[in-house]
């Protein structure tokens, strides 16, 4: 039985806009104990991620500002996004193909949630292809040299 995203989706996602500081960004993810953020524009339309990491790696440990902007500092391209009426194992799968573990949902350009590789664990009917996902997305990479 296909089940759609938008049902098993968080609606009620968090956004930071990418003219604020790496140090808001932090901040949201503190206050709602989230480990990434959707980017938006001053439209509304989603234009990257930011994750603690993003903020660790290029921020943290390049001895940066943490006042520098978050469109410095996030993921801005090929952001990897599901439709609200996308397949659910289709979900699972993309996430496992790209090593994400979350996933936002997109309409029209606009966030309209987020999906989790826990919220696919918790269905009965995903929780096969929420242990491949995880499986993918946990394999080690290779040190950089």
């Amino acid at each position: 039985m296909n089940q759609q995203i938008r049902k098993i989706m968080t609606s009620n996602v968090v956004t930071v806009n990418d003219s604020q500081t790496v140090q808001e960004a932090a901040a949201l993810m503190s206050q709602y104990n989230v480990g990434s953020l959707p980017v938006v524009n001053n439209n509304g339309q989603m234009v990257g991620m930011i994750t603690d990491r993003d903020i660790t790696l290029r921020t943290t440990a390049q001895g940066e500002n943490p006042e520098e902007r978050v469109a410095d500092v996030m993921t801005a391209q090929q952001i990897v996004q599901a439709t609200p009426d996308m397949d659910a194992h289709e979900a699972a799968q993309l996430m496992a193909q790209q090593q994400i573990r979350r996933l936002p949902v997109v309409e029209n350009g606009q966030v309209v949630g987020m999906v989790a590789l826990g919220d696919l664990a918790v269905d009965n009917q995903l929780d096969n292809e929420a242990e491949q996902a995880l499986s993918s997305i946990s394999t080690p990479s290779a040190p950089q040299k």
